[in-house]
Parts: structure tokens; sequence; C-alpha cells
């Protein structure tokens, strides 16, 4: 067997633990080190080399924390505390480890001390009767599991149900650049976490903590929040980061921050990227669902929209203009246009211009006919449209649709409001040219 043993950067055990479950799933915590049981993964990732190099690679990884290795947890957590407290290694290990390096002999060191026992060689050597009356049977058991001898008995770690990870700032944080600078490396993890849970992020919290209570006599809350979703599940980074950098740099902090806690709100399994074989295929820059959640947080949720079918025959009332991202994060479904009009479905589709007017415009009528650009000179026969009459917002729709040759336009499409009962003449309108 071959074990790592390393000691991770206060504030970051949880994320250097759930990094080590990336390359083997018998991690676990021997006092104050973390331990990786990795010859069951060597071969996977190549050999004993290139996973040492994947583990410790510095743009993943960050700073290169102590570590060491041995045939044992005791003899690899022994080893790093040799290189903490900057000691040579002996030539015999473990034979003359020193006896400071076993946990369960700290507690018995200065009696082994005065005779003359200060080795886990010279320990060994004793008459194990002795030993187990003198100091109990769990100092021969790690004697034993040091030596191979004895399996070696650990809590192995699992991932949590949910992601939620706080991080003390090493310095406090007056804006939101400067959270945004802190929040990558809990990013970092976020990562982690998804792709060994197999799951995508949908929606996740930021949470900041104030280092003040009240401010200039008024009561401040203890905590801020930002909440941020995303359309389809996703374990890109890169894609969260201008996200919440976004938010982030609109975000104004009530109050310095001291503590940051980033946790997953709502995740989904991750299905994979799905790409091509063939290069001229594969897309290349963010996805569209990015873009449009990029720009709603940058120019504002109803400065980004996209046109929506609605129930109705009226033309200029065929679709609506709604924000591309709903309260919910998702993004609502566009309508399918046509040079700004939406595709209808009824009757009146095989007539419809490819491009339709924002308003009707009324035409001037002379002798009982239309002029636009000079007279209309109708060319179908009347197509009735009557709509409106049930939602009572505006005056029903009666009208009869033409297409319509005009001298200088060439084709045009207009139609003829049909009067009510006892009010004035029909009036004509302009709904759309297809020159």
């Amino acid at each position: 067997m071959h074990w790592l043993a390393l000691q991770p950067p206060e504030g970051e055990q949880a994320a250097w633990s759930w990094r080590a479950l990336q390359f083997t799933p018998r991690v676990a915590w021997m006092d104050e080190a973390l331990v990786l049981e990795i010859s069951g993964s060597q071969r996977l990732w190549g050999g004993h080399e290139r996973l040492l190099r994947r583990f410790f690679k510095p743009k993943v990884a960050g700073a290169l924390v102590p570590w060491s290795q041995g045939a044992t947890s005791f003899i690899a957590v022994a080893l790093l505390r040799l290189t903490l407290r900057e000691k040579a290694v002996p030539a015999d290990v473990p034979g003359q480890l020193p006896l400071a390096t076993l946990t369960a002999a700290l507690a018995h060191l200065d009696t082994l001390e005065r005779t003359g026992c200060r080795t886990w060689g010279q320990l060994r050597a004793l008459p194990r009767a002795g030993v187990a009356r003198r100091f109990g049977a769990p100092l021969l058991e790690a004697l034993d599991a040091a030596w191979g001898e004895r399996p070696e008995r650990h809590t192995w770690l699992t991932l949590p149900e949910v992601f939620d990870l706080r991080l003390e700032l090493p310095a406090l944080a007056t804006g939101g650049p400067e959270l945004m600078w802190a929040a990558q490396r809990l990013l970092g993890a976020l990562q982690v976490w998804l792709r060994l849970r197999q799951q995508g992020v949908l929606a996740l919290e930021l949470e900041w903590t104030h280092d003040l209570r009240r401010l200039d006599g008024v009561d401040l809350p203890r905590h801020g929040q930002l909440p941020i979703r995303t359309a389809q599940p996703t374990q890109d980074m890169a894609h969260l980061r201008r996200l919440m950098g976004e938010h982030l740099s609109r975000t104004t902090l009530r109050a310095p921050v001291n503590h940051l806690r980033l946790r997953t709100l709502q995740t989904a399994p991750w299905a994979g990227a799905s790409v091509s074989l063939l290069p001229d295929d594969q897309v290349k820059g963010e996805r569209l669902h990015e873009l449009v959640e990029r720009l709603s947080v940058r120019l504002g949720e109803h400065n980004v929209t996209v046109p929506q079918a609605r129930a109705d025959h009226r033309p200029e009332r065929m679709q609506r203009w709604a924000p591309a991202r709903g309260p919910a994060g998702q993004l609502a479904p566009a309508a399918t246009t046509l040079r700004g009009a939406t595709a209808p479905a009824h009757a009146l589709a095989a007539l419809y211009p490819p491009w339709l007017l924002p308003t009707p415009l009324p035409l001037r009528v002379q002798h009982d006919l239309p002029h636009y650009q000079g007279p209309l000179q109708m060319l179908t026969r009347a197509q009735r449209l009557e709509a409106g009459w049930w939602d009572g917002e505006a005056p029903a729709a009666l009208r009869d649709y033409y297409i319509a040759r005009s001298p200088q336009a060439g084709l045009v499409w207009v139609y003829c409001e049909r009067p009510l009962v006892g009010h004035s003449a029909p009036r004509w309108f302009l709904q759309g040219l297809y020159g």
C-alpha cells in the first residue's frame, strides 16, 4: 500500500479533502493530516508520478502544501511532522523515527524517554507483554499498524449531499471586487464537488457576514446574500464566475465583510457535454443562454427581451416582448418570428407579408378608394377577421384584409376597418409591405 499525508492550509480542509476524493475513495483525517491511500488508483492516473503531478498541480490546487508519503498512514504522517519541524528524515524508516511523531506514544513520551526509548524501533524491541501492561494495548496496536502488520482503521470521508462551504477572509473586504477575488476559491471547491457528485448547478447563493452590527447609529443585518441562477445545469465555473462578477460589481456592501459562504440551492443530474467528433462542428464561444444571462445581469432583466406568442389573431397583438430570463432564472421561450411579426397559425398565414408595421398606418381615402403613394388596386378578395371582442382591452377588430398594388410601393397589405352600427364610414389602414 502507498499512502500520502498532507496538511491543508487553515480554512481549506474541506476543499482539499474533496479534491483528494477525485483521485481515490480512500481518504481520511488522521490527527491534523489528511491521508490518502493511492495504491489502487495509481494505474488509472498513469502511474505514481503522474498522479502526484495532477494532484498537486499548482493551477488547480493553488499553493503547494506540505506533504509526505509512506508505506502506511502512520509513516506518512510521521514524515510529514518531521517536514513541518524541519528535521532530517532518518535513514531507517520506520525504525529510527522519533517517538514524538507517533500519536499513540505522546501520552507516555516522558516515561519512555527516561527508559532510553526514543525511536519506534526501540519501542518495538521492548517485551510486548510489559509494554501492554505498562502503557496499554493501543500503543502496540498502533506500532503493528505502522509496520503494516495490522489492518489500519480509518473513517473514510464522503461528500455531503449539499455543497455548503464557509471561508474566512484574510482581510476585511469593502467592495464587490474584493469579494469576487475570495469567492473564486469557493467556486473551485464547488466545481470539485459537482464533478464528484455528477451534478450540475442550477442555483446557488453567495452569503457574506458583516464585520459590524451597527453603523452610524443604524442596525445592520448580520448577513448579505446574492442568489445566482442559470437556465441549464452547469459545471462551468467560468460562466458562474462571470455572472457573479457582474452582480458583485454592482453590489454596494453596507459594512466590511469578514466571512464568505457559498451553498447550492438547486442542482440536477449532470448528463455531460455532447461534442462533435468533427472539428468544424464544434461551436466556439459561450452558449446562447450564457450570453443572455450575462447580458441580463449587466443591462438589467427588463432590457434583454424576447418575443413571445400570444393567442390573438390580430397581427399587431400576436406577440409580446418579455424579459429573456424568468423569475426562477430559466430562459423565457422565444416566439418564431418573421421580420418582426410572429408567424401565425390561421387562415391569414398565407397572406402575411415579410414585414409588418409596428402600428397600422391610416390611409387617405378618395372616391371610396384608399391611397398609399397613389391609388391602391385590390388584387385579392376580402379576408375577414373578427377578434378582440372578448377581452375588453380595446375595441373589437372588425377587418377585411386585402393584398393591393401601390403605384410606387408595390405590393402592400391593407385592411378596411368595418364600422360598428351607428358609426362613421369605414377606415383603411396599411398593415404590411411585401417589397
